[in-house]
């Protein structure tokens, strides 16, 4: 599969898999950010939207689910399992962001072998200016691969084995909490996992709604602020 081009002056890449409306990924995007009501799965978290598959390598859950790839789509959670995690960030339309942000910083092979903590492209654009944004892609690509390290987990671990263990240390060094037993789990008391347990070849991809690391939130700033 030829892998898109990264655009200098806007980070986002031409997805393989469909693009969603923008009403119905923005209101689901809120729900998943809000994450206080309960049941917003629907009946069974486990199996419902995308993670409907019976196969438990298809199963993934979390409210925003509903809207990614699932049945025989491309980008399906049973069509992800047998590839690697570069090429399987490609098909989730919700990671545009966080996907050129990998190619930008040449960590592809880096993902092998980690379990995957990615920010949302809602949860980019509220974090980055795109000025800030154009800063790292092109210009601070140290610091981008410190930012994408700050996602990263050696081992491939579903959202039960962050659970069970509580705290986690990304590939930088920092500690997170994790806390959860529902359909979604809070890392860092800052983020929770809208979209959990994606399978790839040697990884685990899971999708949250909030950026982490600390670098300063300058979303609103900028000539070309979101």
């Amino acid at each position: 599969m030829d892998q898109p081009r990264i655009a200098p002056s806007r980070p986002r890449s031409r997805r393989p898999g469909r693009r969603l409306p923008g009403r119905r990924l923005a209101a689901l995007t809120a729900l998943g950010l809000s994450l206080v009501l309960a049941g917003c799965t629907g009946a069974d978290a486990s199996t419902s939207g995308a993670g409907g598959a019976a196969s438990g390598a298809a199963t993934v859950r979390g409210p925003l689910c509903d809207a990614l790839p699932a049945g025989s789509e491309p980008g399906n959670p049973a069509s992800l399992a047998g590839k690697p995690p570069e090429e399987a960030l490609q098909w989730l339309p919700v990671l545009t962001t966080f996907e050129a942000a990998v190619r930008a910083a040449g960590l592809a092979a880096e993902l092998r072998g980690k379990t995957i903590l990615a920010p949302t492209d809602d949860a980019f654009a509220a974090h980055f200016s795109e000025d800030n944004l154009d800063e790292l892609f092109i210009k601070d690509k140290d610091k981008l691969r410190g930012l994408l390290r700050e996602h990263l987990v050696a081992g491939s671990l579903s959202q039960a084995d962050l659970e069970a263990a509580g705290e986690v240390t990304t590939l930088t060094g920092t500690k997170i909490k994790v806390t959860g037993g529902g359909t979604t789990a809070r890392l860092a008391d800052k983020a929770d996992t809208v979209c959990a347990d994606y399978r790839a070849t040697d990884a685990r991809i899971h999708i949250i709604n909030r950026v982490l690391g600390n670098l300063p939130v300058t979303a609103g700033t900028g000539h070309k602020s979101h």
